[in-house]
């Protein structure tokens, strides 16, 4: 369930054809700690339950990246593809090498299961990521409540699962991770009536286009705005009153000249 709980998401993003804001960086940790657990569940043997479960939430996860890059702006796709390939590929390589050359066989399973824990408590954290935009922007907008609500549940799952097999590195991260979810929906309740507040714009009225003449002087400059005619009307006008026309211009030309400060004024 934790696995489906971005579906409504991602169908969102792929009927408005965008990812709006959404951030890839917890798919990209969720797939990289399924690998990291399907890998553990090789090495530890007698795991089909884990080995089930990440197998299906690599698949998944790899369905929600590709949908992401499809639909996300170019900036977000490139940043996508540089984390994919430095921790889904690189990292996890690195660990595959290290734990197969580098540590003994009865200290493999200890040092990956370490490792996962490490990395699961990333993937309850993951969500955090967008704490800040959810304080700062007051809205739950980018912040699903259904993915923080399954992973809260799941903890408290995995949480048993690990004590019924007296594995710490499955108890122990579960416990964060139910802490980090409750966070998740504390902040979700607190803001998701912020949702329906509409702020509306306040409209500057309208006016009708001026001409702006800027009369400058050495300390200050003053503006004026002198309203334009049509220039059919100003060619009509011309022709029925064309000397009275030239005096009000005269007029205008005397005014704009009186504005100018004169030169006995202080600077």
């Amino acid at each position: 369930m934790v696995y489906l709980a971005p579906v409504t998401t991602f169908y969102r993003v792929y009927r408005k054809k965008s990812t709006e804001g959404f951030h890839s960086v917890p798919y990209l940790v969720a797939l990289f700690s399924a690998m990291l657990w399907f890998y553990y569940a090789l090495v530890k043997k007698d795991a089909m339950l884990l080995i089930t479960i990440n197998c299906f939430g690599c698949f998944i996860e790899i369905v929600y990246i590709s949908m992401y890059i499809a639909y996300a702006p170019r900036e977000a796709r490139n940043l996508t593809f540089k984390l994919f390939g430095l921790m889904n590929l690189g990292t996890f390589s690195l660990i595959l090498l290290l734990t197969q050359m580098a540590v003994r066989d009865q200290y493999r399973v200890q040092v990956l299961g370490w490792i996962c824990v490490a990395v699961s408590v990333s993937v309850f954290a993951a969500p955090l990521s967008i704490l800040a935009q959810v304080i700062k922007t007051r809205s739950v907008e980018f912040m699903p409540f259904t993915l923080s609500c399954f992973l809260t549940l799941s903890a408290v799952m995995w949480f048993g699962y690990g004590l019924l097999l007296k594995d710490i590195c499955i108890a122990l991260p579960n416990v964060l991770g139910f802490a980090l979810g409750l966070i998740q929906m504390i902040l979700y309740a607190i803001y998701k009536n912020c949702n329906k507040v509409v702020m509306e714009e306040k409209k500057l009225p309208e006016h009708e286009l001026k001409n702006i003449v800027i009369v400058s002087t050495i300390a200050t400059s003053e503006v004026h705005p002198v309203e334009l005619q049509p220039a059919s009307d100003k060619v009509d006008h011309k022709d029925e009153h064309g000397e009275d026309d030239d005096a009000d211009q005269e007029k205008i030309m005397e005014g704009l000249e009186g504005l100018k400060p004169n030169d006995e004024s202080p600077v």
